[in-house]
């Protein structure tokens, strides 16, 4: 008797699914799924940096590392490094992580660092990625820079959570679970 249920179950979950319209197809899909997962990481990354209390932010797991808020600035300082590459340009912020040391300034430069990422990723077509430009002495298409970019980006934030754990919070991304 289960298995005629679960037979029945199935058998109308197809057909429900074959009466779903496919989604109509998306314009620089690449592009935007990278800008969607960017957005994701960045907002994670901010959140953090804003959660940390300023008290942690010379806070270092071991004295070989970068403090919470030298690892902002580095963040900060690498969105501009990345987006700035590729479009084109010039870099036009660096040395956060040395020069700025309260968590109103770091903050604040991580803020601006992702909003000029966000303005690079949204301009950015499928064809404009594909084309390839020099980074750290590699020929890169463009959006494999804004990727390395996501994953940098992912990678640090990584770094924030063990922080966030070790002095006891709860890190953005897992506030809503």
């Amino acid at each position: 008797m289960t298995h005629k249920r679960i037979l029945i179950f199935a058998a109308v979950s197809i057909a429900l699914h074959a009466q779903t319209p496919a989604p109509a197809p998306i314009a620089n899909p690449i592009s935007v799924s990278e800008r969607g997962l960017y957005g994701f990481i960045s907002g994670a990354v901010v959140a953090a940096a804003e959660k940390m209390p300023e008290a942690n932010y010379s806070f270092k797991p071991t004295p070989d590392v970068r403090s919470f808020g030298k690892l902002v600035g580095h963040v900060a300082d690498a969105q501009y490094s990345f987006c700035s590459t590729a479009i084109g340009e010039t870099s036009p912020m660096s040395g956060i992580e040395k020069s700025k040391t309260t968590k109103a300034d770091l903050v604040g430069a991580l803020k601006d660092a992702v909003g000029y990422c966000q303005k690079t990723y949204a301009a950015m077509t499928d064809a404009q990625g594909s084309q390839v430009t020099k980074m750290m002495g590699f020929n890169m298409a463009k959006l494999t820079i804004l990727s390395l970019n996501t994953a940098h980006t992912d990678e640090h934030y990584g770094n924030m959570v063990t922080y966030m754990r070790l002095k006891g919070l709860v890190p953005p991304t897992s506030e809503k679970q």
